[in-house]
């Protein structure tokens, strides 16, 4: 009799946080905001820097409807490469817009695409020799378990880097939790550029880093990395200074998602 009486509790339990469970999902709402912030030791994009080895501020927001896979979102970032550039303008900012689709091809198998736009508003590179900075991109990821490979290919000459159009970025990487809250990210890439400057721009980089999310200010994460490339010295050197903005260095962060 006690069996019994055991099995009917465990039943009305199951029944109780199944029904529960389903509700929570139907209550998800089908569009999805969220903001993000972060501080950065320096800003390195496919391993070259950004801002000079210098720190970086950086936000942005992204939503989502959980339906249909479709997202939207913007990112920001304070950058130095073009205003440091003689005669290209005060361009402080780097502003990202994009759109693009996720789902699922097997349970184990996700995909993602859309098109990337990278807006430096009033550059002037095309007045210095070079193309308009402004850049955009298509790009199609697959994801498994932990791991990733990505394809971004460019519409537009590369970030005004002359007769670079159809270059190609590859990136394959993986973030692989330890434990709960800790997470390695391993990553490398690629940068094939197209035009008379092929072969001092194409370059490899990849990253080695560990992500700790903390219960701070409502959950934060902090980052540390060892970033490097072998891109040409000379291609990638500071118009400002001459330091070689693709140098083997390791860059922290702090960043939050709200």
């Amino acid at each position: 009799m006690k069996k019994n009486k055991l099995y009917a509790a465990l039943l009305l339990s199951s029944a109780t946080l199944s029904t529960s469970a389903a509700w929570a999902q139907e209550a998800k709402p089908d569009l999805d905001l969220s903001f993000n912030a972060s501080l950065i030791s320096d800003y390195r994009y496919r391993g070259i820097s950004q801002t000079r080895l210098e720190p970086a501020l950086q936000g942005g927001a992204d939503l989502s409807h959980t339906p249909t896979g479709l997202y939207a979102g913007t990112w920001l970032s304070t950058i130095k490469w073009i205003k440091d550039t003689p005669g290209a303008g005060s361009t402080p900012l780097e502003w990202d817009v994009y759109a693009g689709k996720k789902g699922q091809l097997s349970q184990d198998l996700s995909y993602d695409v859309g098109v990337l736009g990278y807006v430096y508003a009033g550059n002037k590179l095309d007045q210095v020799g070079l193309k308009d900075a402004n850049t955009l991109e298509l790009y199609g990821q697959l994801n498994y378990g932990p791991a990733y490979l990505k394809y971004s290919h460019a519409l537009t000459p590369l970030f005004g880097i002359v007769d670079s159009k159809n270059s190609g970025y590859l990136d394959l990487g993986a973030n692989i939790v330890l434990r709960e809250g800790l997470t390695l990210n391993l990553h490398a890439g690629y940068q094939k550029v197209q035009g008379i400057n092929a072969s001092a721009a194409t370059y490899s980089d990849y990253k080695i880093g560990l992500s700790q999310d903390v219960n701070l200010l409502g959950g934060m994460t902090f980052s540390l990395a060892a970033i490097g490339t072998n891109a040409d010295k000379s291609f990638y050197a500071s118009p400002a200074n001459g330091k070689f903005m693709g140098k083997h260095s390791l860059v922290v962060s702090v960043s939050k998602t709200f």
